[in-house]
């Protein structure tokens, strides 16, 4: 089944209360099919508390490979449910709304990155994990947010790397390591390129003792770097992370405030992770319809139909695994986005 385009209906299923009963029937349902339930950080606090896992989408995807269920329930965006499927090719992997898609993901398709190789014969090809399994398949090696820049430093220097589809990630990956032969395409998550510098520059003035928490996918992580490069902040205050290494951080910080720069579905965990810190959007509006589509109705559907369930064709899913396996070999790839 194929996630669907953004021009697409994307009215999320509703009519389902997430109270007591709704809890004791997704933990019968889930029993009786054998599923282990995963849901990502950017997930309704309700999804996020009624699954066995929870974390970034790499990690959870790990956890389905390595999990004794039959059968995986991923409350995610489409691609992360593919991952999954590509890591673990023998259980049933079910997304509760196959329509729950990724503007980053579609921001380059097969085709495009076909013609963009064309364009630069024996160019090394790294995807961000946040792609989909026909993209990863003409991929050399993938990366997370944790590991992009071990990743490329990996690759030799004289070998010119294709670098996708996030240009702010890539902007990152760019600035640390200091490569003119690294070419970077020019996608984008809507909900990260959102949260801009002034929007961020405003927040750390009104609040100059607080930990900066920036995802590098963020239209404003280069705002972050410059307000510490200008004194404005304190270096040790900007702290550029992908969602699971903010988990770790905010158990960590000495800071009683921290401003987070990215999908507000992870101020959930951050609070749940250290309830003593005042965790606060840098953009409160920073909310990912697609991730909201995995609705208490739609698990339930899922659950009590076995929908959606999610294939990748054999061919694609073993190229896309051999450049997922490459990219777990390097560095830290534990924070996915």
């Amino acid at each position: 089944m194929v996630a669907a385009t953004l021009a697409d209906d994307l009215t999320p299923f509703s009519g389902v209360q997430p109270d007591g009963a709704w809890r004791d029937e997704v933990r019968r349902l889930a029993r009786e099919r054998d599923a282990v339930l995963l849901a990502h950080n950017y997930q309704l606090p309700a999804i996020q508390d009624i699954a066995d896992h929870t974390g970034d989408s790499l990690a959870l995807s790990r956890i389905a490979a390595a999990s004794d269920a039959s059968t995986i329930i991923f409350c995610g965006v489409h691609f992360m449910a593919e991952t999954a499927k590509i890591l673990a090719p023998d259980k049933t992997v079910l997304i509760p709304d196959a329509r729950a898609g990724c503007s980053l993901a579609d921001s380059i398709d097969a085709a495009q990155l076909r013609a963009w190789k064309a364009e630069h014969p024996g160019a090394v090809v790294v995807s961000y994990v946040n792609t989909t399994a026909e993209v990863k398949a003409e991929t050399d090696i993938c990366c997370t947010s944790s590991n992009a820049v071990d990743v490329v430093r990996s690759i030799p220097e004289d070998r010119e790397v294709l670098f996708l589809p996030d240009q702010f990630l890539g902007a990152h990956v760019k600035r640390e390591t200091g490569r003119d032969n690294l070419h970077v395409w020019a996608g984008e998550c809507h909900v990260h390129a959102g949260i801009n510098g002034p929007e961020l520059a405003a927040r750390a003035a009104a609040n100059p003792d607080a930990d900066l928490f920036v995802h590098p996918e963020c239209g404003c992580a280069t705002s972050a770097l410059y307000l510490a490069g200008e004194g404005v902040v304190p270096e040790t205050q900007v702290k550029i992370l992908s969602t699971g290494d903010m988990v770790t951080e905010a158990r960590n910080t000495r800071a009683t405030t921290v401003l987070v720069a990215t999908e507000i579905g992870m101020l959930h965990q951050l609070r749940l992770a250290a309830p003593e810190i005042d965790f606060r959007a840098v953009n409160e509006r920073a909310s990912c319809r697609y991730m909201k589509m995995i609705t208490p109705a739609a698990l339930l559907r899922s659950l009590r139909e076995g929908r959606d369930e999610v294939h990748v064709d054999a061919t694609t899913a073993a190229r896309a695994r051999g450049a997922v396996q490459r990219m777990i070999e390097i560095g830290k790839p534990g924070g996915a986005e």
